[in-house]
């Protein structure tokens, strides 16, 4: 008998994520800019990219750019909805990623005051989201 070997280079066997795992890794491992990066470029169109900012909500509050981090936060509500798994756990989860994410933008604001009082502000829309979103 004559054993034959292939090589397959490894770069060449792809895992293939399913939707429901892009999702999460762009919603709860990517940085915000990698994230944004996916959003502009609408890839994977498959998912839902819409978004209406900070809803009633202003972007901005008192100068701090929460923008972002809205649009995170409704690319997983949207998403969560689309793929029916939109639970109490699932909302928690994308909801305190959305705090995270707005104190990760308050980190960049500034000083300790500034730091200070944009946490406080993300306390606030948490709290709204948490409770009305």
């Amino acid at each position: 008998l004559l054993a034959i070997t292939i090589a397959v280079p490894a770069g060449d066997v792809t895992r293939r994520d399913t939707i429901e795992q892009i999702a999460d890794r762009l919603l709860f491992t990517d940085t915000m800019a990698q994230f944004q990066a996916a959003r502009n470029a609408q890839n994977p169109s498959s998912l839902d990219w819409g978004s209406d900012g900070c809803s009633s909500s202003p972007d901005n509050p008192f100068g701090f750019d929460f923008l972002q981090s809205c649009q995170r936060h409704d690319f997983g509500y949207r998403n969560y909805k689309k793929q029916n798994r939109f639970t109490d756990a699932g909302k928690a989860r994308i909801d305190s990623n959305f705090k995270s994410d707005m104190y990760n933008q308050c980190s960049t604001e500034g000083g300790a005051f500034e730091v200070a009082a944009c946490k406080g502000v993300a306390d606030v829309y948490y709290e709204a989201v948490k409770e009305f979103g």
